[in-house]
């Protein structure tokens, strides 16, 4: 029931005196933007004022805004990377935070083909903590009743690594779902999950998944939403439930558990709640059966009011098979986070995905903004050249700036690479729709490979066709999310010079795998321990195929001095000449080598 309207927050009547204390918080940190910020700065400076990456910049104990720019540079990980190897090593002096560094987070953006190591504090659980807390107050603006059932979120912990110094290397959802903050958390009956904790923390991903989807067919007539973080991923369980079906009904039916769960603790946990229920083991049989599974989400969970799911960025293009399974049912991003920092929430989760706005909240970091069109030199910048960045409140309306951030755990003016638009304001805080990681070609789940990348891949699979006397004239790629997993699909136009010796579908199989080993740790994980990407996928064209691309090209207006191939494509005409001149299809034959130590 809403509280009394008198004491209402200006983004509507709170459902319960709790979400009235956290509206009133979003209220003042954004009524107070800038005055939050210039605190959260001086916390920071004063906090880790003797820490050596700022002595090293004479700061001199100074924590104002104006001596902040003038001596600290803007970086970018790779300027970083030294203290980060440091520390990772085993050297515990203040380095970059004046607190203990208690772990890594591994970011899925990476260097030299490595993910990227992230020093965080335990102090950044509470602040990661408290922005978790004020998603469903706000949620429950925008819909009622969430209180009366539960919400089905495949949830996952990833395969986590020790560096050589001995501190933990884990993606940041890990290490929340495996902290005391999330275990330990109180009863909320508006935030109530049908997977037991057992299930979100085993670190098998079929057994994880497969009791996960179980419980939520148990109580598919509780379930008002559901959700995972990715798009890709709620896509993933219903293909695991496609798969796996007769399975899991055999298990409702007898109320015995499938012997491959094995692990004990999760068999105990399901030992107390699963049952016989042949009714409801015969109405997932009806269902799964049917040869079309259009809306199956509404029609074994009939009460769903929403998916929680991201589908902003890369992930927009998973939304026409979201709305396939789920009938249409409304898409809410909530938050905006990465491995970095967690930067703000979206005030009106129910609006179309194309619409999605984030609200910085000014208490997380202190937040710059590089203009976008502001490009850097041949050289790139230096620790020597600060381009002029926007402070939060001063951003401009429909511009485009890319993401600066200094956290409490020491990293300090950092480029974190996401390119965001200012879509308004909300109070003095500014609203951004994300627009893209800053020069991410490919994208199925968290994987991102740039140009470079695939570069690399193409140059290093061609080494398969020198027996065959053959060689790669040009190549684009494709993100084929209409699979599920959705895998790459690489165009290759070959130049063959003997024809009676031309490459075998074997070998372009294995030009295949080679392009999957020289792409990076975060797209083989996906291949080899998540299962979230597909076998990657060469399509040799016709000869004169991507003469044909450029004319469609220039006859849509560019210049022909100045065209050059695009390196990935999305444009549906231009994948439909492309599949129009097919000559063949070769898929990966196994899975690149991968295991989740570094390499040293």
């Amino acid at each position: 029931m809403a509280v009394d309207s008198a004491i209402s927050s200006p983004l509507g009547p709170p459902a319960c005196e709790k979400d009235e204390k956290a509206l009133r918080f979003i209220e003042e940190m954004t009524r107070n933007a800038d005055a939050v910020q210039e605190r959260v700065l001086a916390d920071i400076l004063t906090q880790n004022s003797r820490t050596e990456y700022l002595t090293r910049f004479k700061l001199n104990g100074a924590a104002d805004r104006e001596s902040f720019k003038s001596k600290l540079p803007v970086i970018t990980y790779e300027d970083l990377q030294p203290e980060i190897q440091r520390i990772a090593n085993g050297d515990r002096s203040a380095i970059l935070s004046a607190h203990p560094i208690s772990e890594f987070l591994t970011s899925s953006g990476t260097s030299a083909g490595e993910r990227k190591l992230m020093p965080t504090i335990k102090q950044e659980l509470d602040r990661r903590q408290l922005l978790y807390s004020l998603l469903m107050p706000v949620m429950n603006l925008y819909v009622s009743g969430l209180d009366k059932g539960k919400g089905l979120y495949f949830l996952f912990v990833k395969s986590e690594t020790r560096t050589p110094g001995g501190l933990l290397a884990c993606p940041v959802l890990t290490s929340y779902y495996k902290s005391e903050h999330f275990k330990t958390r109180p009863y909320d009956p508006y935030n109530v999950y049908t997977s037991p904790n057992e299930a979100i923390l085993c670190p098998d991903s079929f057994q994880s998944m497969y009791t996960q989807m179980l419980c939520g067919l148990r109580g598919r007539h509780e379930v008002l939403r559901v959700g995972a973080v990715f798009a890709s991923g709620l896509l993933r369980a219903i293909r695991f439930l496609q798969l796996n079906w007769k399975q899991l009904s055999v298990d409702i039916e007898t109320g015995d558990l499938n012997p491959k769960i094995t692990d004990p603790s999760l068999r105990e946990c399901m030992a107390k709640v699963l049952k016989p229920n042949p009714e409801l083991a015969r109405f997932v049989r009806q269902e799964c059966s049917k040869e079309s599974w259009e809306g199956i989400i509404t029609r074994i969970w009939p009460n769903t009011k929403y998916l929680d799911v991201i589908v902003t960025g890369a992930m927009a293009q998973y939304i026409p098979t979201l709305d396939y399974y789920s009938g249409g049912l409304p898409k809410a991003c909530t938050m905006y986070a990465s491995s970095e920092c967690y930067f703000g929430l979206n005030l009106n989760p129910m609006c179309k995905p194309s619409e999605v706005s984030y609200t910085i909240m000014p208490n997380m970091a202190y937040f710059e903004f590089m203009p976008h069109d502001h490009e850097p030199n041949s050289s790139g910048f230096t620790r020597d050249s600060s381009p002029k960045l926007v402070d939060l409140v001063d951003v401009e309306v429909g511009k485009e700036y890319e993401l600066v951030i200094t956290t409490y755990a020491g990293l300090c003016r950092y480029r974190v690479g996401d390119i965001l638009r200012v879509t308004g304001f909300h109070n003095s805080a500014p609203q951004f729709h994300f627009v893209r990681r800053k020069n991410v070609l490919l994208s199925i789940d968290s994987d991102k490979t740039d140009e470079a990348e695939l570069q690399k891949a193409v140059e290093n699979a061609s080494q398969v066709l020198r027996e065959f006397n053959t060689s790669v004239v040009e190549y684009t790629s494709y993100a084929d999310t209409k699979t599920i997993p959705g895998h790459y699909v690489i165009y290759w136009e070959l130049l063959v010079k003997d024809a009676a010796n031309s490459p075998s579908d074997d070998a372009l199989k294995q030009c295949c795998l080679a392009m999957e080993e020289s792409l990076n740790s975060v797209y083989r994980q996906g291949r080899v321990a998540d299962n979230s990407i597909g076998p990657l996928e060469i399509r040799v064209v016709k000869n004169g195929t991507f003469e044909e691309l450029m004319d469609y090209a220039i006859s849509r207006g560019a210049s022909i001095n100045q065209y050059k191939v695009p390196r990935c494509v999305n444009f549906t005409p231009i994948v439909e000449l492309l599949d129009s001149r097919l000559v063949s299809a070769h898929f990966s034959p196994g899975l690149p080598h991968w295991n989740p130590e570094r390499r040293r």
